[in-house]
């Protein structure tokens, strides 16, 4: 009935929910690629470290598989590394407006 009133199919009554924590989204990818372009050596290795872990603890909080976590560790990281090259193709990144 609901698809003849909305043409949408409805929704099956099991699903799964993925966490999105905000710790991935645009904005920390942002973030972090400036932190990481600002510092350097021994205090760029352990700020990213952190920030990994941080994102996989929220993740794995959040009921997240531990096969998935590792998986959207990845992704994050790979998404903070293309923010770097694009911001070094680009010039600065501007800082934020929240400290």
């Amino acid at each position: 009935m609901a698809t003849e009133m909305t043409g949408r199919p409805v929704a099956p009554r099991e699903g799964r929910v993925i966490a999105f924590p905000s710790g991935t989204g645009t904005a920390n990818i942002e973030r972090c690629a400036r932190e990481l372009g600002r510092r350097h050596g021994a205090e760029a290795i352990e700020f990213w470290r952190a920030e990994c872990r941080r994102i996989a603890d929220q993740l794995l909080a959040a009921g997240m598989p531990e096969s998935d976590v590792g998986e959207r560790v990845l992704q994050f990281q790979q998404d903070v590394q293309i923010e770097l090259v694009l911001s070094h193709q680009n010039g600065p990144l501007p800082k934020s407006q929240n400290r």
